[in-house]
């Protein structure tokens, strides 16, 4: 398990595209705390019963792979088949790393939550999936315009696919999207003509 812990520390230096509202760049480790303050908040107003313990753990865990993955963005792999592929082949190679160095029910309970939450297998992996989608756009509308890349103006508005299962998150998910909106309106950016 220390072995482990001494991995996640990483992710307290793997940096993410996104950055915050003071011009620094984000850790994974900051957008996985966040993503579960999230869940926690969120959790009273889905209507659906949902395992909370459950949705947290893998919340927690979700990027742990990137420890020894890598953070790749989701706009890099939107248009690249074969960098989706190799991403697909790194992470289930981390993970699968991570269960071998943990003791046996330890290690085959992260590996399968961090499986259900990638192929969004229960209502608690695919509420997970959507805040984590969330969260980061969430971020981007804090951090400066500057930082934006311009696919990111489109990826504001696709959220819809990992949110409207629930009316709780796609009503979450337009407040999200309604503010990142004001944002690029505000920087004159007009995506009517995107």
């Amino acid at each position: 398990m220390l072995e482990v812990l001494h991995l996640a520390e990483k992710l307290k230096m793997e940096m993410r595209h996104s950055w915050l509202s003071n011009g620094r760049r984000e850790s994974v480790a900051e957008h996985t705390w966040r993503v579960s303050l999230m869940g926690m908040m969120i959790e009273p107003y889905l209507t659906e019963k949902i395992d909370s313990a459950r949705m947290l753990k893998m919340i927690i865990i979700h990027d742990l792979v990137e420890a020894e993955a890598t953070d790749i963005p989701a706009f890099d792999t939107m248009n690249d088949a074969e960098l989706k592929k190799q991403k697909v082949i790194n992470e289930t190679k981390a993970i699968e790393n991570l269960r071998n160095m943990l003791p046996a029910p330890l290690g085959e309970e992260t590996y399968e939550l961090w499986m259900e939450f990638e192929n969004k297998a229960t209502f608690e992996a695919k509420v997970a999936n959507a805040l984590d989608k969330l969260e980061a756009q969430i971020q981007h509308n804090e951090a400066d315009i500057s930082t934006w890349l311009e696919i990111e103006h489109k990826m504001t508005f696709m959220m819809s696919k990992h949110t409207d299962f629930n009316p709780v998150l796609t009503e979450f998910k337009d407040l999200i999207e309604a503010e990142g909106s004001a944002k690029l309106k505000e920087a004159g950016i007009d995506m009517t003509k995107k």
